[in-house]
C-alpha cells in the first residue's frame, strides 16, 4: 500500500529550546519516513545552516523556519506566535531583525541579573550564559544557576518565588508586534502562519478576529493541525481557516525531551499532516 506523504511544519532543536540538535532533527526527520520538516525555533535562525546542510545530505527536504513571539494588544493582551517558512535565511531585513531580538533579549538577562543580585541572589550573565552552553538564555538557565549556587531548594523555586510575572526578580521580555513579525517572514520570501491559537486563551470569536487583524499584514496560514488539539478544535480551527481564506498548516512543536509525550511527526499519535499543506504554502514564498 502507498501512504500519502506526511510532512511537519514546527519543530523546534538545541538552538532554542529543543533538545535534539538541529542535524539531528533533520536525520530523526528522516528516519521517521517524514517527506519534508521545518526547523522552527524561538526568535532565532542559527540552526538553519546546520539542519539544511544536513538536509541536502541526507536527500531530505528541510524548510527554513522560525517561530516569533508577539504580543497581541487586545483582550488580555496574550503573547502570540507567529511561525515563518520557506524564507531567505541571508536575507538582510530577517538578520536585523535578528540583531534587535539578540539586543533586546541581551538587555533583559542582564536587567534578570541585577535585580535578583539585589535580593541576595548574586548571579552574572556569564554565569548563566556559560550554563546555556551556547544556546539562547531562557529563564530555566536562570533557574539552573540559582540551584547550582544554593540559592533554592529545586528548580521550580526560581519560579515559583523570583522569576515568574509579577515577582521581584522578573524583568519583562519586549515583544515584537504582530505586524513587525509577518512584514519580516514575507520580506524574507516566506509564508507567515499563525501558530497554535487554540494555547491564547482565546474564544473561537477571538480567534477568528485575531486572523481578521493579521491577514491585512500578510498572513498566510494557520495550524489546522497540532499535537495539543481536540477533535473539536481541529474542526474549529479549520473552519476558520476555510472561512477566512487562510491556507492550512501543522506541526507538532516537537522539543524532544523538554516535551517527552509529543513526537516529531506525529505529535501524541494524532497528526499526519499531508505534504499538500506545504505546497500549497510554498507558492507564497519567493
Amino acid at each position: 500500500m502507498q501512504y500519502p506523504p506526511i510532512i511537519d511544519l514546527h519543530a523546534h532543536s538545541t538552538a532554542s529550546d529543543g533538545t535534539y540538535a538541529p542535524a539531528e532533527v533533520a536525520e530523526l526527520a528522516k528516519k521517521i519516513g517524514l517527506s519534508a520538516i521545518a526547523l522552527t525555533d524561538h526568535d532565532t535562525i542559527d540552526g538553519l545552516e546546520e539542519f539544511q546542510k544536513t538536509g541536502k545530505e541526507l536527500g531530505m527536504e528541510t524548510i527554513a523556519g522560525i517561530e516569533f513571539a508577539a504580543l497581541w494588544k487586545k483582550h488580555h493582551r496574550p503573547e502570540i506566535h507567529i511561525v515563518g517558512l520557506g524564507f531567505n535565511p541571508d536575507h538582510p531585513v530577517l538578520l536585523e531583525r535578528m540583531k534587535d531580538i539578540k539586543k533586546s533579549r541581551d538587555i533583559r538577562n542582564q536587567k534578570m541579573c541585577e535585580k535578583l543580585s539585589s535580593l541576595g541572589l548574586h548571579i552574572t550573565l556569564e554565569e548563566v550564559a556559560a550554563n546555556a552552553g551556547g544556546e539562547i538564555i531562557t529563564r530555566a538557565h536562570f533557574a539552573n544557576v540559582l540551584l547550582q549556587k544554593g540559592y533554592i531548594a529545586k528548580k521550580e523555586d526560581a519560579f515559583s518565588r523570583y522569576i515568574s510575572t509579577g515577582l521581584p526578580g522578573y524583568v519583562e521580555r519586549e515583544f515584537l508586534t504582530p505586524e513587525l513579525c509577518i512584514r519580516t517572514i514575507k520580506e524574507a520570501g516566506g509564508a507567515a502562519i499563525l501558530a497554535h491559537p487554540t494555547l491564547y486563551g482565546l474564544s473561537p470569536e477571538q480567534i477568528e478576529e485575531l486572523c481578521m487583524e493579521l491577514i491585512p499584514y500578510g498572513l498566510d496560514g494557520v495550524e489546522c493541525q497540532y499535537s495539543t488539539y481536540s477533535p473539536a478544535e481541529t474542526k474549529m480551527i479549520t473552519a476558520i481557516a476555510e472561512k477566512l481564506h487562510l491556507l492550512p498548516s501543522g506541526g507538532s512543536d516537537f522539543h524532544g525531551k523538554n516535551k517527552p509525550n509529543i513526537h516529531l511527526g506525529s505529535g501524541k499519535s494524532n497528526l499526519a499532516i499531508p505534504y499538500r499543506f506545504w505546497e500549497e504554502l510554498k507558492k507564497r514564498t519567493k
